[in-house]
């Protein structure tokens, strides 16, 4: 039987002679017996067998990896299978992290952000989902999972599985934005007070009505205490209420309506790839105004 010197392999296959000694050390490429001097000797099967331990690892697997297929206690196809998952992570992480050096490449963020951004890129998904999880059962946390304004918990919980193959910088941005909203003590506190004050009273006025014409009479300048908005309250429907009630309509409508809140529902469309929307807080704020003018 012909057998080869460990010098002789290298050259024959290219692998440095260190590299064959250590992976035969770590038992993935055992030598086939010894000379009497005590030098590694190597057969064809040899040369087979690290023909495939190259091949597995310049496609990036750890010894482990090529030992389990070695000792057939799994298949090359379920190893590489394994190893295209393993690939795919790693792509998307680099992905993330490039949008996020594109970002602080711009300048002008502050500590916080350029911590958050560093927080989030090493992130996984499911610690991602993880940190609004937190947030959503701490807001809720004992209010009456039957009340009306219970339904915000599941939808603030939309986040995508991941974010996409190669995230835009406005998807990053989000992220970090989320992650800095999340964090806010007065806004958690302003989500639970919608939640426990349930929803607007349905006998109010109808909310495609206040964005009609309170939006159009912001965009024309009209003053919220001025007689043209008394106009505009009577269009909407709520011209003939008594102080008393345009004062107690306008606090439930105020519960309800915060830029913050809004900015969350924004951040979760970048994120989901939800269509934008027109914000709606600056209507309802002149509507509020005008009630208590």
């Amino acid at each position: 039987m012909t057998t080869l010197t460990i010098g002789e392999l290298a050259r024959r296959s290219g692998v440095p002679t260190r590299t064959i000694r250590f992976w035969s050390d770590e038992g993935v490429l055992p030598e086939t017996d010894r000379s009497a001097g005590g030098y590694r000797r190597y057969d064809a099967a040899a040369v087979a067998r690290l023909d495939l331990v190259r091949t597995l690892r310049e496609l990036g697997m750890g010894l482990d990896a090529v030992r389990a297929v070695l000792d057939r206690s799994r298949t090359v196809d379920e190893v590489a299978a394994a190893h295209v998952r393993a690939i795919d992570d790693h792509i998307r992480a680099l992905r993330v992290q490039r949008a996020i050096c594109t970002l602080l490449a711009r300048g002008g963020h502050t500590e916080r952000e350029t911590a958050l951004m560093n927080d989030l890129a090493r992130l996984s998904a499911a610690q991602r989902q993880q940190m609004i999880d937190e947030f959503v059962d701490a807001t809720f946390d004992g209010t009456d999972p039957d009340a009306p304004g219970a339904g915000i918990a599941g939808a603030m919980r939309s986040l995508p599985a991941e974010l996409p193959d190669d995230p835009s910088t406005e998807q990053v941005e989000a992220w970090v934005e989320l992650a800095e909203l999340v964090g806010d003590k007065s806004f958690r506190a302003r989500v639970r007070e919608m939640a426990v004050a349930g929803s607007p009273d349905d006998t109010g006025p109808d909310a495609s009505a206040i964005l009609e014409h309170c939006g159009a009479a912001l965009a024309a300048g009209i003053a919220p205490g001025s007689t043209e908005a008394s106009d505009v309250l009577t269009r909407v429907g709520v011209g003939d209420l008594d102080p008393t009630a345009r004062a107690a309509l306008a606090d439930r409508i105020a519960t309800f309506t915060d830029a913050r809140v809004e900015r969350y529902w924004a951040l979760l469309g970048v994120l989901n790839g939800w269509p934008a929307r027109e914000p709606a807080v600056p209507a309802f704020d002149w509507f509020v105004a005008a009630l208590r003018a």
